[in-house]
C-alpha cells in the first residue's frame, strides 16, 4: 500500500544557485552571539562558527584541493567537525564522513576508494590514520589535524593554526541542489563498504521535512545526540536540524555511556535527546538515572533499530516525554517513517513522514495489502544519488524515483508500520550494522576454529546481540573470552560476538549451505 506525499518546501531549481554551508549560516546571520556548539573545551558562537567555515574552506583550497574532489573526515565529535565538514561543502569539495570506531584497513580501502586529496583527522585518531596511509596507495595532498595530541609528523598541520593562516573565503562555490555535497559509507552485507553520494539539497529535505515539522527544533532547544555525526541519523540531529533554526548543539568526543549522557543532561540541561534503543535500555537501567526535576527534556528520538515498546513506556513514565521512534537509512539520510509528538504507537515505528511515501512489495514486485509483510520502499527528497563505483547495488538499491531499504515491513490497520526484520542477514547491534559473514569469515580465521556461523539474537530487553556457534577442528580447544578477543584484534570492536555456543556441527543444506534460521529456531526453543 502507497501513502501519499504532502505538499513540501521549496528550494532552487536543479541548476539554480544552492550551497547547504552557505544556507545554514545565512540562517543565523541575524544572531551571531547565540550559541552554536558546546563540547568538551569550548563554546562556539553562530558568527565564530560561520568565520571558521569560510577560514577553512579557503584553507583547502590553499592546500591546492579542487571542486568536487573528496577529504576524508576522520573526526570525534566537537566543533571542528561541523566547521570542516561545512567548510568543505562551502569551497564545493566533498566531504567523506567516516565511522571513528573502524579499522586501519577499513581506512586504507576508504582512502583509495574515495581517491581522497586530504584528511582532516583528530589528533587521537591519528595513529590509526597513519596505519592506514601505511597499507594504501593514497593521494593524500595534506593532513589536517584537529586537536593535536603531541607532535605533528612532517607533512601535516594543526586545523586552529590552517584557519588563522588564511582569510575567510569571499564567496562559496556556486553549487547547485543536485551538485556531490558529501558522502556516507554505508556498511553491506558483503563486500567492502558502499561510498553513498549525497547532494548539497539533501540534508536541506531532512531539516525541512523532519527536524522542523515533525520534531519541532527551534532556535530555543538545545539539543544532545548520542548518535555521532558522521552518522547520517547523527548528522541530522546535531547539524542539519538544529543549525538550520539557530538551536545550541550539544557534542561529546566520548563514548556515549550512560554515565557520560547523565553527566551532559545535568550540567547543559538539552531539550531534545537523540539517542537508541541499546542506550535507552543501558540508562533505564542505570542506578544513576537523573530525576525527572533534574532534566530539561522535552522529547526523545530514536532510531537505529526497532524500540522495543517497554521502553519507550518506562521512559516516558519516568520522564513524562515522549520517545519519538522513526526508522531512516544512510542512503535516505534522515528519518522518513516516524511516530509523531503527542501521537505515539510504541511498538510501531509510526507513519510515513509528510514529504515522502512508502510502499510494502511482495517478492513480486507488487504492493501488499495491509496486515502483510512486505520489503519496503521509499519515495523521497533527500534520496543518495548512487554509490560510488558500484554500479551493481546502485542500480539494486536505487530504483528510479524508489529507494529499496533492506528492511521488512507490516502496514497495520490505523497506518502505522511495524519492523518485521531484515531482507538480508544483516544485523542491527546498538544502531550500527553487522554483516554476520564478516563475522564468521574471521572466526574461521582463528587455528582452532572448522567453520562459524553468526546471528541475532534478541536480549532480555529484545534488543539485538550478535551470537556465534562454532564447531572445532578436531582435538582443538578455545575459550569464549579467546574467541572474542580474537575477533576484537582483527574487525572493528563492536563487531564482535557477545555470546559464543559450541557446537557438534551447524545445521546445513543438501548442498552444505548453513541454515541460520534453525539456528534462530534453537534460540527461540530456549527462550
Amino acid at each position: 500500500m502507497t501513502t501519499p506525499s504532502n505538499t513540501a518546501p521549496h528550494i532552487p531549481a536543479p541548476g539554480a544557485h544552492f550551497n547547504f554551508a552557505q544556507h545554514l549560516i545565512g540562517c543565523n546571520a541575524a544572531h551571531p552571539a547565540r550559541t552554536a556548539y558546546i563540547d568538551d573545551v569550548e563554546t562556539v558562537s553562530y558568527g565564530e562558527l560561520a568565520e571558521r567555515i569560510r577560514r577553512l574552506a579557503a584553507a583547502l583550497l590553499a592546500t591546492g584541493v579542487r571542486r568536487e574532489e573528496r577529504v576524508l573526515l576522520l573526526m570525534h565529535d566537537c566543533s571542528d567537525w561541523p566547521v570542516s565538514f561545512l567548510g568543505a561543502m562551502y569551497a564545493g569539495i566533498v566531504p567523506v564522513a567516516l565511522n571513528t570506531l573502524l579499522t586501519s584497513e577499513d581506512y586504507a580501502f576508504m582512502l583509495e576508494h574515495s581517491r581522497a586529496q586530504a584528511v582532516l583527522v583528530s589528533g587521537a585518531l591519528l595513529p590509526i590514520l597513519q596505519e592506514a596511509m601505511a597499507k594504501s596507495a593514497h593521494e593524500v595532498r595534506a593532513v589536517i589535524v584537529s586537536r593535536p595530541t603531541g607532535l605533528l609528523p612532517e607533512g601535516s598541520v594543526a586545523l586552529d593554526n590552517l584557519i588563522a593562516q588564511h582569510a575567510p573565503l569571499a564567496q562559496p562555490a556556486s553549487t547547485c541542489p543536485d551538485d556531490p555535497g558529501f558522502w556516507l559509507y554505508s556498511s553491506g552485507s558483503t563486500g567492502k563498504p558502499k561510498g553513498t553520494l549525497h547532494t548539497h539539497a539533501n540534508p536541506y529535505w531532512t531539516a525541512e521535512l523532519y527536524g522542523k515539522p515533525v520534531l519541532g527544533i527551534s532556535e530555543h532547544d538545545v539539543c544532545f545526540s548520542a548518535a555521532k555525526l558522521f552518522f547520517a541519523y547523527g548528522l541530522g540531529n546535531a547539524l542539519s536540524f538544529p543549525l538550520s533554526v539557530g538551536a545550541t548543539v550539544v557534542l561529546m568526543a566520548e563514548r556515549p555511556t550512560p554515565a557520560a549522557t547523565f553527566k551532559r543532561w545535568v550540567e547543559h540541561q538539552p531539550t531534545v535527546f537523540f539517542g537508541a534503543p541499546t542506550g535507552f535500555a543501558g540508562m533505564l537501567a542505570s542506578p544513576d538515572l537523573p530525576a525527572k526535576n533534574q532534566v530539561s527534556l522535552r522529547l526523545a528520538s530514536s532510531a537505529g533499530e526497532a524500540l522495543p515498546a517497554d521502553l519507550g513506556e518506562r521512559f516516558t513514565a519516568h520522564y513524562g516525554v515522549e520517545i519519538i521512534d522513526g526508522i531512516g537509512s544512510t542512503e535516505m539520510l534522515h528519518i522518513f517513517l516516524s511516530n509523531l509528538p503527542g501521537k505515539v504507537r510504541y511498538g510501531t515505528t509510526g507513519w510515513p513522514v509528510p514529504g515522502y511515501e512508502v510502499e510494502l512489495r511482495g517478492d513480486d514486485g507488487r504492493p501488499v495489502p495491509d496486515g502483510d509483510t512486505g520489503d519496503l520502499y521509499i519515495k523521497g527528497p533527500s534520496a543518495a544519488l548512487m554509490y560510488w563505483g558500484n554500479r551493481e547495488k546502485s542500480r539494486e538499491t536505487f530504483q528510479g524515483a524508489w529507494t529499496k531499504s533492506g528492511d521488512k515491513y507490516v502496514r497495520n490497520q490505523d497506518g502505522t508500520y511495524t519492523y518485521s526484520g531484515r531482507s538480508d542477514d544483516m544485523l542491527k547491534v546498538s544502531g550500527i550494522y553487522v554483516s554476520p559473514f564478516e563475522v564468521e569469515a574471521t572466526l574461521s580465521q582463528h587455528p582452532a576454529i572448522l567453520e562459524a556461523a553468526v546471528i541475532g539474537v534478541p536480549d532480555t530487553e529484545g534488543l539485538t546481540k550478535t551470537k556465534a556457534y562454532v564447531v572445532l577442528k578436531t582435538g582443538q580447544q578455545v575459550s569464549e573470552a579467546e574467541l572474542k578477543a580474537f575477533v576484537k584484534e582483527r574487525l572493528a570492536p563492536y563487531k564482535y560476538p557477545r555470546s559464543i555456543e559450541f557446537m557438534t556441527e551447524l545445521p546445513k543444506t543438501a548442498t552444505g549451505k548453513i541454515q541460520r534460521f534453525k539456528l534462530r529456531g534453537l534460540e527461540g526453543a530456549v527462550k
